[in-house]
């Protein structure tokens, strides 16, 4: 009998695709906001990149969108330390944090007994997770990200065995109809040639695509109300003046799209329009209110594009000088 020919898997380097934390890092995270939400069991929206906490920037603030609450995510591509743990428990305080994450190389044993210790001593509206990211690849395959928990509440693991037995067996029927949902719409946009993320959703409740600086999504949320937005994802300077920008061409704006709500949340801004909806409809409903998602994605994208693009113009967002942290 021949044996297989198998391939071996190998570890690759974390920096040898993200050079430089802040600059390539982030900004994947944001991107890819999605993959690190299913491996903590929850769905996650971006609010912001680099958002300021005094003298400082939080890499990734971020909403639950199934609690709505706030969420916080440091980065740190080598092995953790003090200072980043300091930092942590910074950002958490500046912003009230319900869920805060720590993403890591690797974790000293120090740091993962503390977020334990954090854990076990903090209430049920309180979690702390330590998150190790990894880069695999098969042969020459393209490198793949995979996202371990290190660290998390005591009854979070039992809530994570569940979920990986339900990727791979059966979904839930609320995930089910989720997939099924954002899905189609996925498809949809995608005829349209819509800027997209490479993978189709899953069973998160929503759907983002990057666009520059600016994020377009679909969702729906804890208020039973279906939502298309952009949200303006510069540092805060630059959102502000992006925002009176825009402002000045208003009346050209709400003439193609109605009843549009402008909202300051922390840090960044969000420009949404909303109506009734809920994934718990009937599918002629469902298919109503993809419909009017698909239409007005597009529309959002064709209205704010080229004001958009003249504003980046006139205004480039200053990037930092590339470091190792």
């Amino acid at each position: 009998m021949t044996a297989p020919n198998l391939a071996k898997i190998e570890r690759v380097d974390l920096r040898e695709a993200w050079p430089n934390e802040a600059r390539d890092f982030t900004p994947w995270l944001a991107e890819n906001i999605a993959e690190l939400g299913e491996a903590l069991g929850i769905d996650l929206e971006l609010q912001q990149t680099e958002a300021a906490v005094g003298g400082y920037s939080l890499d990734v603030l971020a909403t639950d969108l199934n609690q709505n609450r706030q969420v916080i995510i440091e980065n740190q591509l080598e092995t953790t330390d003090h200072d980043h743990l300091g930092k942590l428990l910074t950002y958490a305080a500046g912003y009230d944090a319900s869920v805060v994450v720590w993403l890591t190389k690797e974790f000293r044993e120090e740091h993962r007994q503390a977020l334990d210790w954090i854990n076990q001593r903090t209430g049920e509206d309180t979690h702390f997770f330590g998150v190790v990211v990894e880069l695999w690849k098969i042969g020459n395959s393209l490198p793949a990200p995979h996202f371990r928990l290190a660290a998390a509440p005591n009854d979070w693991r039992k809530k994570t065995i569940s979920r990986v037995r339900s990727e791979v067996g059966a979904l839930t029927e609320k995930e089910e109809r989720h997939q099924g949902f954002f899905r189609l719409l996925y498809d949809a946009l995608g005829e349209q040639n819509f800027a997209l993320p490479r993978n189709r959703p899953s069973y998160s409740a929503y759907l983002q695509a990057h666009i520059g600086r600016v994020y377009f999504g679909a969702h729906f949320t804890s208020q039973k109300e279906a939502r298309v937005f952009c949200y303006l994802n510069g540092d805060v300077d630059w959102n502000r003046q992006l925002l009176t920008n825009l402002e000045l061409y208003k009346e050209k704006i709400h003439s193609e799209l109605e009843s549009l709500n402008w909202q300051q949340l922390p840090k960044t801004y969000r420009i949404s329009l909303a109506r009734p909806g809920s994934i718990d409809d009937n599918p002629d409903t469902l298919t109503e209110i993809r419909d009017w998602m698909t239409q007005n994605l597009i529309k959002f994208k064709q209205v704010f594009d080229p004001l958009l693009a003249e504003f980046v113009d006139q205004n480039p967002l200053v990037e930092e000088q590339p470091t190792i942290e």
